[in-house]
């Protein structure tokens, strides 16, 4: 039985996604509190890995559960669900897992399902939605909001950090605005970039893709923040792009301001094609 988890975290005091030994991950809380609830070892396949600090309202994850587990979920008989059914069984492992973390986690299941057919968490979706927030001089410091939005000590154009936003749109290189990591490419389609201000005055980022490569939101962040602040002009951005190699100009802007809202799947009928085609994609990389 393959089940869909949809996850929401703050990243403030997590090292990331990725079970690491010795360090406070999503992954290794999560699985953790699977394991408590049906035993065994349970591991989770996740949408997009995110980096240490990163947050999530949006994130995407499946576990295929062995025959003691299944035997273990369909077992238990549901306090809350007003049917016995598969389905309501599964849906309240979202309940049992968010206990498990506790009262006030800063990690939570928001929504457990049986996966369609042929669904693979990573393979099969088709995007995914990041958005970033900046405090400037404009919108000013909220003590509450530190932990999701990253200040400037500068007052930014939006207008011009849009514009180079949109510039940005399209199928491209974009080994400029990546770290680096061996034999990956950095060929990415960005389908969605821009900016606005909040009802507090806050500049957030709306950016989508097919994928992301290491650290790209962040630095293509960077580069807009360039712009609002008059350092670089839009087509600036375009001209670093195109050159593929990276500036001193643009910064990786931190993890605080970067959380996960979003990930893109094709219809029921088309999941099990969409994931063929990515492995096969990402074989040949």
């Amino acid at each position: 039985m393959r089940i869909r988890l949809d996850i929401a975290y703050d990243g403030t005091h997590f090292r990331g996604w990725a079970r690491q030994p010795g360090l406070r991950t999503v992954q290794e809380t999560l699985e953790g509190a699977l394991g408590r609830v049906l035993g065994g070892a349970p591991r989770l396949v996740v949408a997009g890995r995110t980096d240490a600090g990163v947050h999530a309202t949006g994130q995407v994850a499946h576990v295929d559960l062995d025959d003691g587990q299944r035997g273990r979920l369909l077992s238990r008989r549901s306090r809350t669900a007003a049917s016995d059914s598969v389905e309501s069984r599964v849906a309240a492992l979202a309940a049992r897992m968010t206990g498990v973390v506790g009262a006030y986690s800063d990690v939570a299941v928001s929504r457990a399902a049986v996966a369609p057919e042929g669904f693979d968490a990573r393979f099969s979706a088709v995007w995914r939605r990041y958005e970033y927030r900046i405090a400037d001089l404009a919108a000013g410091y909220d003590p509450l909001e530190r932990h999701r939005t990253t200040s400037v000590r500068a007052a930014l154009d939006v207008t011009a950090m849009d514009a180079a936003a949109r510039g940005l749109i399209g199928l491209h290189d974009f080994a400029a605005y990546c770290k680096p990591r061996e034999e990956a490419t950095t060929i990415r389609t960005l389908l969605e970039f821009d900016w606005r201000r909040d009802e507090a005055g806050v500049l957030v980022a709306n950016v989508r893709a097919d994928a992301f490569c290491h650290s790209m939101v962040r630095a293509l962040v960077g580069a807009c923040v360039a712009v609002g602040e008059g350092r670089l002009d839009p087509d600036d951005v375009l001209d670093i792009r195109d050159a593929r190699e990276r500036v001193p100009e643009v910064k990786v802007l931190a993890a605080r301001g970067l959380t996960l809202t979003e990930v893109g799947y094709p219809a029921d009928e088309l999941l099990a094609q969409r994931a063929e085609q990515t492995r096969a994609r990402r074989d040949s990389e």
